[in-house]
């Protein structure tokens, strides 16, 4: 049960952008208001973590001052900024602690792990950061000052994409670094 409903949060938050276009041709902004809050309220429910449950109240509350200053509309296209800053700021943040958070995720399959692998982990989160920071950026602008059409393009497909390639890319590096 606990896998499909993970499963859910994660086809929600994947799809989103696509439902939000979507209902935004059919739809004042306000009924799909409701649909961040599903998501979120999910998110909320699979994440045992306070560092994750601490994003959800982050996106909630970053939702809703948008909401206020701006529009009904933009807040919805804001989801995928606000996400990003949330990443954000847990990659970045870990780096300031201990053990960074891809330390944290390697310790899970590798309790016992050598310098030269908590420095690569290091490493791995500062490139998250700087991704999260870029792609974070770039879904602002597209929120702020293109079509839909360009908004859901970047934010359904594109930021996926570049979010796949960097994860295969340093796959392909840690299998690298791990041979020498």
């Amino acid at each position: 049960m606990k896998k499909f409903f993970t499963l859910l949060v994660i086809l929600l938050s994947i799809c989103y952008p696509f439902i939000v276009y979507w209902g935004l041709q059919r739809f004042e902004a306000k009924w799909i208001l409701p649909l961040v809050l599903i998501i979120l309220s999910l998110r909320w429910l699979s994440k045992k973590q306070e560092s994750e449950r601490k994003l959800v109240i982050f996106s909630v509350l970053s939702l809703l001052v948008i909401i206020m200053l701006a529009d009904q509309q933009t807040g919805l296209k804001f989801y995928p900024v606000v996400m990003n800053v949330g990443f954000f700021a847990l990659f970045a943040g870990s780096l300031l602690t201990n053990e960074s958070l891809v330390e944290k995720l390697a310790r899970l399959k590798e309790p016992e792990l050598p310098q030269s692998a908590i420095r690569y982990t290091r490493k791995v989160t500062l490139a998250w950061s700087v991704f999260f920071i870029i792609n974070g950026t770039i879904a602002c602008l597209t929120a702020l000052f293109a079509t839909d059409e360009i908004w859901v393009l970047y934010n359904g497909l594109i930021a996926y994409v570049l979010m796949g390639m960097l994860a295969t890319g340093e796959w392909l590096i840690r299998l690298r670094v791990r041979k020498a």
